[in-house]
């Protein structure tokens, strides 16, 4: 099973700076720093996926454990399994934490090690749970309510608030509990205090479980949400079992990734498993995909805070379902998202806690007829783009005609431009209040590109499948496009694309990565004599270790660092900022020219894999300083992150 060894405590920061992260299928997750304190809103030992409209809340906010104390020995992922190691005394502690997968539960284990012959030292460990029921986006400072409830039960204790789910605690093992009701107050979350949010919070805890293991033995706590039926249905130790054969099996279905690799690939199968749930939340929408024969699937874009976005899934998809053999999983998530066109669009994101999507978004139903191509190609099964084909022709019909938001044809030259005020509709998406950092409203360059691939795609879809009049049209207009793309966005002294053209204050000619998909996409709508150009600039400009910068160093708004309070971390999130997922793009496009020489493209996810190690341990982070050492920053486990990475992994092989 894949090792990822990190923090040890001759590096106390890297305790503190390092995260770790384990999810149960359902949205949920466990999470915390590696030395332990929470530090973030997020953080929670257990933090719940709950039907709509309560959405994930945090049950579980802290587990103090007295090995705090201890010399820590060293901390690794192990199969993705988060494992501490202490020393105490002259025994060893392993300590473990584990979800069941689709559980709304989390599994504490520790483990006594004997080193030494003859020691019959018996170890107790006193842990404290503390809780603060709340969304798990709601600030740390709202008031802590009152009338928490704790009970013991002959098999479990329960804490219980009027109007919420009980959370239930089982303790394995040796145990005791001593009940020592206390509130904590001005609880301070640092990272909460650097990105300008409250930081003080407070937190009630019922007592102290101490448990008592002697060499060889082992104790758990268990906290859940389910019903008690549910979360005893498995011990400790059968959990942690059950969910490492279940790692093994999604290894020897990936591609390249056999049961015993403990190389890059493996770990990031590991961690793109993270990012595929089944939405609990949705009861509405279960219950329908169910009737119809199906199960919904989506993906979390990134963890914490990210919910299921249109944009990233469909980016995603290839990454985290194709390129791991979840090809199933694969069409769940693509037919989910055709239930959800409406206008010609699919959506934007499902906002936590409700069940209707946010349509606001110019590319990624465009990103749709990308990964509906993908499934086929990888899977052979063209069934699902023939059953699709009248709802991707409705949603082209849709763009030609016009559609919400500004998004439609431009008669004059057949480019498709976006943009409404208010709204930032493209991937560079950051907005403060009513302060849409980079609205790029007009004809925006790799809407156009993906607009081209789309209608390319379509025509042959069409001709395979539908009307070859209709076939004619689709590639007409794409022709049409590849005609007006070529004569407009290209700027001869600059060597690089237009990022927009007609936008409100004119033509803007910064240097983006965005240009990149003019290239990388399968059906390039740029002239192939001009890809070394626009790769040449790209490279010299915005490529790094960790992935692309957002923005060019030498133009005006660049920001080389993402930090600070919202305004200021979106002031620079696309004007500079570094996206890990971009590298993507990059290695697509730099094949192109390089045809022979595959296993080359590979040199460029060095740092990316070395970035397994670090921030969220086993992940990879969501963006960077756009500046060595280029600090990741952002949410620490990003899903299209994660699957662009793997993606080329797997196509710089062979």
């Amino acid at each position: 099973m894949p090792e990822v060894k990190t923090a040890h405590d001759s590096d106390p920061r890297s305790l503190i700076e390092h995260e770790w992260l384990v999810t149960n299928g359902l949205g949920g997750y466990s999470s915390g720093t590696v030395a332990g304190p929470a530090t973030r809103r997020y953080h929670g030992f257990l933090v719940a996926a709950l039907p709509n409209p309560l959405g994930r809340m945090v049950m579980l906010n802290t587990l103090d454990d007295s090995l705090t104390t201890a010399a820590m020995l060293g901390f690794e992922l192990q199969g993705g399994i988060p494992t501490w190691r202490y020393r105490l005394q002259d025994l060893v502690v392993e300590k473990r934490v584990v979800m069941p997968f689709r559980q709304n539960t989390v599994v504490v284990q520790y483990r006594v090690v004997q080193e030494e012959e003859g020691s019959a030292e018996v170890v107790s460990i006193q842990l404290t749970p503390a809780v603060h029921f709340r969304g798990y986006e709601t600030s740390v400072s709202a008031p802590l309510q009152d009338g928490y409830s704790f009970a013991s039960h002959r098999e479990h204790f329960r804490i219980e608030l009027a109007g919420l789910p009980a959370l239930r605690l089982v303790a394995e093992g040796r145990h005791t509990f001593a009940l020592r009701e206390e509130r904590r107050e001005q609880v301070l979350y640092p990272v909460e205090e650097s990105r300008g949010y409250h930081s003080h919070g407070s937190l009630w805890s019922p007592g102290v479980f101490t448990l008592e293991m002697a060499p060889g033995e082992t104790a758990a706590l268990i906290a859940s949400t389910e019903t008690l039926d549910v979360m005893r249905s498995m011990t400790a130790a059968e959990a942690l079992s059950v969910e490492g054969e279940r790692k093994v099996r999604l290894l020897q279905a990936a591609l390249n990734a056999p049961a015993e690799s403990n190389g890059p690939e493996g770990q990031l199968v590991i961690a793109s498993d993270q990012f595929v749930i089944k939405p609990v939340g949705r009861v509405r929408d279960t219950i329908r995909s169910l009737a119809m024969g199906e199960e919904l699937r989506t993906v979390i874009a990134g963890y914490h805070w990210f919910t299921d976005w249109g944009r990233d899934t469909m980016i995603s998809l290839e990454g985290l379902t194709l390129t791991t053999g979840r090809h199933r999983e694969a069409g769940f998530i693509l037919r989910t998202f055709s239930q959800y066109v409406r206008e010609g669009l699919i959506p934007n994101l499902f906002p936590d806690g409700s069940d209707e999507g946010l349509y606001h978004t110019a590319d990624a139903t465009l990103w749709f007829f990308h990964a509906l191509e993908r499934y086929a190609q990888v899977t052979g099964y063209w069934s699902l783009v023939e059953q699709t084909l009248p709802i991707v022709r409705g949603i082209a019909e849709m763009h030609m005609a016009g559609t919400r938001f500004g998004i439609g044809v431009d008669p004059k030259d057949g480019l498709l431009r976006q943009g409404a005020e208010g709204y930032q509709l493209t991937w560079m998406d950051a907005k403060v209040d009513d302060w849409v950092v980079t609205p790029r409203r007009g004809k925006a360059v790799e809407v156009n590109a993906l607009w081209y691939n789309a209608l390319s795609l379509l025509a042959r879809w069409e001709c395979d499948f539908g009307d070859r009049a209709r076939s004619h049209r689709y590639g007409d207009a794409a022709a049409r496009v590849r005609e007006s793309f070529n004569a407009r966005f290209w700027i001869a002294d600059r060597r690089h694309l237009y990022d927009v053209l007609d936008g409100p204050s004119g033509d803007d000619p910064s240097c983006r990565p965005n240009q990149l998909f003019a290239i990388s996409l399968p059906n390039p709508v740029l002239d192939e004599s001009r890809w070394s150009d626009v790769m040449q600039v790209v490279e010299a400009k915005l490529l790094t270790p960790v992935g692309l910068r957002s923005l060019a160093p030498d133009e005006p708004d660049y920001k080389p660092r993402y930090f600070g309070d919202l305004r200021a971390r979106d002031a620079a999130y696309h004007q500079g900022t570094v996206w890990a997922w971009l590298i993507g793009p990059w290695i697509d496009a730099w094949i192109k020219l390089h045809p022979n020489e595959h296993t080359g493209g590979r040199r460029f996810l060095k740092g990316l894999v070395g970035h397994l190690t670090e921030f969220g341990v086993g992940s990879i982070a969501e963006v960077f300083d756009a500046e060595p050492p280029f600090t990741p920053r952002g949410c620490i486990a990003q899903a299209w992150s994660v699957a662009e990475v793997l993606r080329c992994w797997a196509k710089t092989a062979r």
